[in-house]
Order: C-alpha cells, then structure tokens, then sequence
C-alpha cells in the first residue's frame, strides 16, 4: 500500500464508521417528522383506499403524523420517479402497483427509473380479482360462449380498458393472442368510464376490478363472465375463471409499499410488522372480503421475489403482443 494510502486508511474507516453510526441512529428514532406515503394515481380505487387504511393506522401508532399524498400521471410513473428520487430515509414511501412496478419495466420504451432496482420492497398491501363482463345487449353468460359470439364478427368485439398496460388490457390481449380473435380497445380515462361505455353499450365487454363492477352486476345492468384468479372469486363463486376456459392466461392486480432503494432495514422491518398488522385486523379483512379483495402476507425479502416473478411473467405477456408504449 502507497504510504499517502496507509497514512489516510484510518481517516477513511472512522469516516464510514460515522456514517454507519448516523444512519443506525437515524433508524433508531424514526419517525422523528410526518411520514409521506405517495398514491401514484388519483383518489378513488383500490390503492388509494389501502393506502389511507394503512396510513390513518400508522398514524396511530407512530409518534409522527402519516399523510397520503396523490401524485397522478403518465400511468402512476409520475408518483413512482419522485419517490425512487427521494432521500431512502423512511419519510417517503409509496404504495406502488402491479403495472408500475413489474409491468412498466417491459411496457414503456424509456421510464427514469427501474421498477426493481430502484426501490426497496417492504410489504405487501392487496391483490384484487378482476371480473370480464359483458354489456346487456352481448347475449354470452360464460367466456366461452362469448368466444364463439366473437367468432362470428368479422370485424371482432370491441372491449373497453383503462388503456395499454393495466390489467384489462393485458388479459383481454393474451386472449385475443390465445385464440386469434380481433378484439379491438377502446381506451378510456379509468374504470369508471369503461363502466359507463358498457352500461351505454357502447362496447360489448371489459376486465375491471370485481370492486368496480360488483352494485352493477347486482342490479342485472352487466352480466359476470369469468373472473381473473387462480380460483373462483369469493363473491362471484358461480362464475368460472379464465384459466378454466383459456388455460394459462388469468392474474390478479396487486398494490405494495415500497421505499426508495436503501432504507435502513430497521425501518423497513418495523413498517413490514406494522402493514401486517393492519392488513390482518378483522376490521380490514371484512372490508376487503366483501370487494374480493386478499391479502398475503409477505417478508419484505419475499416482496422482492414475487415482484421480480412478477415482472418476467406480465413482461413475457407484454412482449408476446407487442405491446409498447414510447
């Protein structure tokens, strides 16, 4: 070692040692100051809900306020660049979903920031069921017969999504890939007014949340075709799945808490507990029941695994049709 090197190696150990010392000491008093927790979509929905469940009862418990801050735009990636930009300190958070962190990495040409690396994994919040359904004019009752309807357009069906990369959307193209099929999308701006262009009947079908449709379906104005779990839905339990028509194709949405990349693992296994906590409280678990919504428990270790599966599998499906967005 270069006698420069040997003379300042003990000024260089004592300075990281500082910094260790600082950051454990940080972590140690957190919260010290209120706790944002960014929603990369505007209010309303599944994510918005469950971040300010999690939120209010953190608030709680923790000796700093919690607050929920909307930051909408460009698919959620808005929300999710600002908060993979943050200081990893524990006082920015966001609860991210499926499309912005595992469909995005695949969907979206140039994105500045990385869905996997540029994050930590910290607990996982809800999955929530998706349900196809048919507008009233659509005479199908199950996804096959609806199949052999659309066999019959020569121009296809059109369905509507709340555009490319969300869950409808991707479902609806796998199958159209399946079965070779010419559905044509109609975009629209959220779920809600894919319901209303289906209720008007200005399309014949859609994928959105089981929440979503659910007071629709109970009044008879839509009719449930196929749900998108790995089993049947709880509240729609004599609908059948996608996987059982179509094998293979079907998946739920998802939302998590994630942190800029490097929080301290302190503060990271101190909010995994808590958002358990919540998330298993019988008051919550009524609440997401009655919507088809579910609950997993996860390490944050574990997060990290199934977001990164995750992103191959929806990043297989985005590849295999040629989905892009510039």
């Amino acid at each position: 070692m270069p006698a420069f090197a040997s003379h300042f190696a003990p000024w260089v150990a004592a300075l990281a040692l500082c910094v260790l010392g600082d950051a454990v000491a940080q972590s140690a008093t957190w919260p010290t100051r209120a706790v944002r927790i960014v929603v990369p979509f505007a209010a309303g929905g599944y994510t918005d809900t469950y971040a300010r469940v999690i939120a209010q009862d953190l608030g709680r418990v923790l000796p700093q306020p919690v607050v929920v801050e909307n930051r909408p735009g460009n698919g959620g990636n808005l929300g999710s660049d600002l908060v993979a930009k943050a200081a990893p300190d524990g006082y920015t958070l966001i609860v991210g979903a499926f499309n912005t962190h595992a469909v995005h990495a695949t969907l979206y040409s140039s994105l500045p920031f990385d869905p996997l690396r540029d994050f930590t994994p910290i607990a996982f919040v809800a999955e929530a069921t998706s349900v196809l359904v048919v507008a009233p004019h659509v005479p199908a009752t199950t996804l096959r017969e609806l199949l052999d309807l659309a066999r019959t357009r020569p121009g296809g069906m059109d369905y509507g999504s709340s555009g490319v990369g969300t869950l409808g959307n991707l479902h609806i193209e796998s199958m159209k890939s399946q079965t070779g099929i010419p559905f044509q999308q109609i975009a629209y701006r959220g779920e809600g007014e894919v319901l209303l262009a289906l209720l008007r009947g200005d399309i014949a079908f859609a994928s959105m949340s089981v929440s979503t449709a659910l007071p629709q379906i109970r009044a008879g104005k839509i009719r449930p075709i196929a749900t998108s779990g790995r089993t049947r839905s709880q509240v729609l339990p004599e609908v059948g799945t996608i996987g059982e028509t179509l094998p293979g194709l079907g998946g739920n949405s998802w939302v998590a808490l994630f942190g800029p990349a490097g929080v301290p693992d302190e503060i990271v296994q101190k909010l995994n507990r808590e958002v358990d906590r919540i998330m298993r409280s019988p008051e919550v678990r009524q609440r997401m029941a009655a919507n088809d919504i579910a609950y997993v428990s996860m390490t944050p270790a574990q997060l990290g695994e199934f977001q990164r599966a995750e992103a191959r599998r929806w990043g297989d499906v985005v590849r295999a049709n040629k989905l892009r967005v510039d």
